[in-house]
């Protein structure tokens, strides 16, 4: 009886995580990459520009 009962909690633990990888994989994946890839070129930007204020190192002749 405590078999059958743990290859049966098994069995719904094993559906609930295949019904939770599932929703992960398809809806929530293709949605971010999305907005990852339109925000990939204002952030390389942003850092270009951050860089490009800094000022140089002055060096020392010694």
């Amino acid at each position: 009886m405590k078999g059958i009962l743990g290859i049966v909690g098994l069995l719904i633990v094993l559906g609930i995580v295949s019904v939770l990888v599932k929703k992960q994989l398809t809806g929530g994946s293709a949605q971010s990459s999305q907005q990852q890839l339109q925000q990939a070129p204002q952030q390389v930007k942003q850092q270009v520009e951050a860089i490009m204020q800094q000022p140089r190192p002055v060096p020392d002749d010694k």
